[in-house]
């Protein structure tokens, strides 16, 4: 009864948070209160077992920007046995912009045993410095392409 609790209560603040932070609006005054609980409930959705709601978890985290989650998600993708929440965890430790997190994902990119994870966190890392450069030099945006985040 209590796991159907925290899973109902995970997916409900995962539809909160897609239907405004992903839309790009503004937080309604009733997000903003429950938003450390919000946090809270996908910080807990990312020690299941259940692997979607570990990789949902570790997502909306990324895009809330959750500096609460950064060693969490150098755990996952330090050692997580599923490629694909590998993969999620090194996005989001990008997206969060912390400065451990992202060496993190580009030592990962030089050293991680998996293939597929070193190269995913490479792109990741290197869209990062691309991103980054443009910041500092927007005259050459229009020379380059690069991913958003």
């Amino acid at each position: 009864m209590k796991i159907t609790r925290i899973i109902s209560v995970i997916i409900l603040s995962i539809f909160i948070l897609s239907t405004t932070i992903l839309a790009n609006q503004e937080l309604d005054p009733i997000v903003k209160a429950k938003y450390k609980t919000i946090e809270a409930n996908l910080l807990v959705g990312l020690n299941s077992d259940n692997e979607g709601l570990k990789i949902s978890c570790a997502y909306y985290l990324g895009e809330m920007k959750s500096e609460k989650a950064v060693n969490q998600l150098m755990s996952i993708l330090r050692e997580d046995g599923c490629y694909a929440a590998r993969i999620v965890a090194a996005l989001s430790l990008i997206k969060i912009d912390n400065p451990k997190g992202v060496y993190f994902v580009h030592r990962t990119s030089l050293f991680n045993e998996i293939e597929g994870v070193r190269k995913m966190s490479e792109k990741f890392y290197l869209s990062y410095l691309m991103k980054k450069f443009l910041e500092k030099h927007p005259e050459k945006a229009t020379e380059l392409t690069y991913i958003k985040f």
